[in-house]
């Protein structure tokens, strides 16, 4: 009983008096790691040239990034659980400016790609103490509404990086849109010493160190296996080998997980179906959305002929449409009227729709894309809150970085996911279409390579061909994943309201009650 509670003193008390402006100083810092996800995207063509990249060293460029991230997130947050919250954000913040520096002045793709996952390790450490400290630092009538704000900045990041990254070409070598950190990074850690408190889990879990290199092993050969399934054949020998190489890992990591007294991941977490269902959707929101910007900004420049500035300000209203609906608190007041269920499956619905306005009315001019954007915006505001919300509620509040890490390495891991496979229906769809330019290592490279205005014409026109089925691919994984997604929470809200007892709205805080008895 002396234990029990005791631990509570050791965590930040909920309702801190400073928390709105602790709040602002975190999502800052997560803005800048988030903003790495997609800020690349507008570079693409100026990659392609000064550092003769081919489609795949682009692909690996971003992925590098978000890989290194998921696999190394569960690890981070349990470490900030242990050790202290503040501690692994300050660390994350000085190794994720070191990181930039690193990239911004890379002189190969190989050393982008190496410098780029890099700068993943202090993202991990990152992103996992913003979400627990808002967790710590809020009590439970406010914790929706900041866990909407901070999922705010979670899109705001993913879907401005193409602007930021547009703005910075715009003016400035490709290098300028990694420097752009530093500043940013140094200001974060002055504020963050200054004003975030620090709360541990004196009872924490140490780090699971092989979980973190298994599941890091095992999700990039799953992805390299689709990133290189179009140029080798998806029934090669290296294909095969590489796919069969990343599950037998990921198996051995669930395994091991399954085996050892500290998890970085609590398989019995997968029996809560409020946890696997909002798991499912934060993998599909984070899928459609990164692949979707990775295809779009490609179509705004190789397609319809915009320079990078212009084809970051075309992505922009997906990201006013989000900040405009979370600022006004929508979601955080859908939640409790609608309930999680409803919220979710509405979000996703609208996500889905908006892929599908831009496959089908985005090919001939920027008007339908507009549609396709606005509403993928309102889906995006809808759904995201609502799932971290649900997967912070499934799991302990001694657990919060944990929790934090498992909600990003969904998130992260459905964005690398989303541009590799997105992509890869892209490459096969243009290959099919055009096979005499499959031999390219890029449409710039392909254009360059063609015989004549008609040839050039008919490789762009199977290149927006490519993008348009892409999007049609994610609309429908994002529409099935948010109906399953709704459907499990759903009947996890039924077994729980069910005839044992009334409902328990959050299981972490009856398996504490548990505890303590």
């Amino acid at each position: 009983m002396t234990a029990t509670t005791a631990e509570p003193n050791d965590l930040v008390p909920q309702g801190h008096p400073q928390r709105w402006l602790i709040l602002g100083v975190i999502c800052l810092a997560q803005l800048t790691v988030l903003l790495d996800n997609t800020v690349l995207n507008v570079a693409i063509p100026s990659l392609t040239t000064e550092l003769d990249a081919s489609t795949a060293d682009v692909q690996w460029m971003i992925n590098a990034y978000s890989l290194v991230q998921s696999g190394l997130l569960l690890t981070a947050g349990s470490a900030a659980d242990r050790y202290g919250r503040k501690r692994m954000l300050v660390a994350g913040l000085a190794l994720f400016g070191i990181g930039s520096l690193v990239a911004g002045l890379s002189q190969s793709s190989g050393q982008l790609i190496a410098a780029r996952a890099g700068m993943g390790i202090g993202g991990a450490l990152l992103i996992t103490t913003t979400l627990a400290v808002v967790v710590q630092i809020f009590d439970d009538s406010e914790r929706v509404k900041a866990i909407g704000l901070w999922s705010t900045v979670n899109s705001l990041g993913f879907a401005t990086g193409p602007l930021i990254g547009g703005i910075m070409l715009d003016h400035f070598w490709w290098g300028a849109i990694f420097l752009i950190n530093i500043p940013v990074a140094i200001v974060g850690l002055i504020a963050v010493l200054r004003l975030v408190p620090e709360s541990k889990n004196p009872q924490g879990d140490r780090p699971d160190l092989l979980g973190a290199l298994l599941s890091t092993i095992g999700m990039t050969a799953v992805v390299y296996a689709i990133i290189s399934g179009p140029e080798h054949g998806w029934a090669s020998g290296q294909v095969l080998l590489t796919a069969f190489t990343g599950v037998a890992v990921l198996t051995g990591f669930v395994l091991w997980e399954l085996h050892i007294p500290y998890p970085m991941l609590d398989m019995h977490f997968f029996r809560n179906q409020k946890f696997i269902g909002a798991v499912a959707g934060a993998i599909l929101v984070a899928f459609g959305m990164g692949g979707s910007l990775f295809l779009l900004t490609q179509h705004l420049q190789f397609v319809l002929g915009y320079g990078p500035l212009e084809a970051g300000l075309r992505t922009a209203p997906l990201a006013l449409t989000v900040v405009a609906l979370n600022l006004t608190g929508l979601g955080a007041r859908l939640v409790p009227k609608l309930g999680t269920p409803a919220t979710i499956a509405a979000g996703m619905s609208l996500l889905a729709a908006g892929l599908g306005a831009i496959a089908v009315l985005g090919s001939d001019g920027y008007g339908g894309m507009l549609i396709g954007l606005v509403v993928m915006g309102a889906g995006i505001s809808l759904a995201m809150p609502a799932m971290a919300n649900a997967i912070m509620s499934a799991i302990p509040p001694e657990k919060a970085g944990v929790g934090a890490g498992v909600n990003g390495t969904l998130a992260e891991f459905g964005n690398g996911l989303g541009v590799a496979v997105l992509g890869a229906v892209l490459n096969s769809r243009f290959a099919a279409l055009v096979p005499a330019a499959v031999g390219a290592a890029s449409l710039p490279a392909a254009l360059a390579a063609a015989d004549g205005e008609g040839e050039r014409r008919r490789i762009t026109d199977a290149f927006a061909s490519g993008l348009e089925t892409s999007q049609l691919v994610g609309a429908v994984a994002v529409l099935a994943g948010g109906l399953l997604a709704a459907a499990l929470l759903r009947r996890a809200e039924r077994m729980e309201s069910g005839p044992a007892g009334p409902a328990v709205k959050d299981p972490a805080a009856a398996d504490s009650a548990g505890t303590a008895a």
